[in-house]
């Protein structure tokens, strides 16, 4: 190859499976580019296509020791993890969806009843844990959960890039349920 850059082989695939760092460097910028194209077919997303590349490489180093130059190629393996990020983050966002509606339905079904106590404890609980989330996560899932905007409404109104929005709503999410998670606990 002119380049002086060795062309992908065993020897790499192995340095990968070891550990090297500068084989997960290598592999990143040969094959970052086709895991983003992958995935953004998949995503129909940059942003979220750009956030699958980045866990697509953190899953592959954190479990290669799982990974077998025996069995596969890296290029294969990795293509594989692109696979299931892909889908995992289709799903992660289509549930998004359907939890900011539902929360919509209850916000319009709760304007007509008298709250009772368990629902005005967990909007407090809500209201808490949005707080703790800090900018611009706050602001953008309160405008979500409470003013019922969409992503492009959201986005406007705060003048930042649609897909800057949803990975903004995406994070969120993932925290509050982590949290919330953790809170619902038994003891």
């Amino acid at each position: 190859m002119s380049s002086g850059v060795p062309e992908w082989d065993d020897v790499l695939d192995g340095a990968f499976a070891a550990g090297e760092e500068a084989a997960l460097a290598e592999a990143y910028r040969r094959f970052a580019p086709l895991i983003r194209t992958m995935a953004l077919r998949r995503l129909l997303d940059p942003a979220a296509a750009d956030d699958a590349v980045q866990e697509v490489f953190i899953r592959a180093w954190r479990y290669r020791e799982s990974y077998s130059p025996d069995r596969s190629t890296l290029a294969a393996w990795l293509v594989g993890i692109s696979r299931n990020v892909a889908l995992t983050m289709t799903s992660s966002r289509i549930r998004e969806d359907d939890v900011l509606e539902s929360a919509a339905v209850r916000d319009q079904r709760a304007a007509y009843l008298v709250p009772d106590p368990e629902s005005v404890a967990d909007k407090v609980v809500l209201d808490a844990e949005l707080t703790r989330l800090g900018e611009p996560q706050h602001s953008i899932l309160r405008m979500a959960f409470h003013e019922d905007l969409t992503h492009q409404q959201i986005s406007e109104r705060l003048k930042l890039p649609l897909g800057t929005v949803k990975s903004h709503i995406r994070r969120g999410l993932i925290q509050l349920r982590q949290r919330l998670e953790v809170s619902d606990a038994p003891a």
